[in-house]
């Protein structure tokens, strides 16, 4: 399965779904954005770089993929509780609201939105049902705009 024809054509399809948060000066020659979203600091591999994200405010989409071992529909109500934590120096596991399903990617509201692509095989989800999930190394960052 083909999650992406290109870095332009991912970031434009998922741009609604793009997490505004703070990007932090890039080392020299490193590949990872470090940026503030949803109250974390996410090491994402910079798929629009090198160079392109200047520090200060930005949107970006945040993407995974889901290690599907860990990650399931659970059964929540109405009011269940974001939860998002880092894990490791690229990867996250939390719990949160499907926004969006298509073929192969779920994008859920996990006190930001991610964009979360299961590889392989398919999780029965909808848009309202409540996503436990981990993601496995590294996360990727596309970015969107920036002021």
């Amino acid at each position: 399965m083909t999650l992406e024809t290109s870095e332009r054509e991912f970031t434009a399809r998922f741009a609604a779904y793009a997490a505004s948060g703070i990007l932090y000066p890039q080392r020299e020659g490193s590949p990872l954005l470090e940026f503030a979203a949803g109250g974390r600091v996410l090491y994402l591999f910079d798929r629009t770089g090198p160079y392109a994200a200047r520090p200060g405010p930005a949107q970006v989409v945040v993407h995974g993929v889901l290690d599907l071992a860990a990650s399931e529909v659970v059964a929540g109500d109405g009011d269940a509780q974001e939860q998002l934590h880092v894990v490791g120096v690229s990867g996250v596991e939390g719990r949160g609201r499907v926004l969006a399903a298509e073929r192969g990617v779920l994008v859920v509201q996990a006190r930001l939105p991610l964009v979360l692509a299961a590889l392989g095989a398919s999780l029965s989800a909808r848009p309202g049902d409540l996503l436990a999930f981990r993601t496995l190394p590294p996360l990727h960052g596309f970015l969107v705009t920036q002021p």
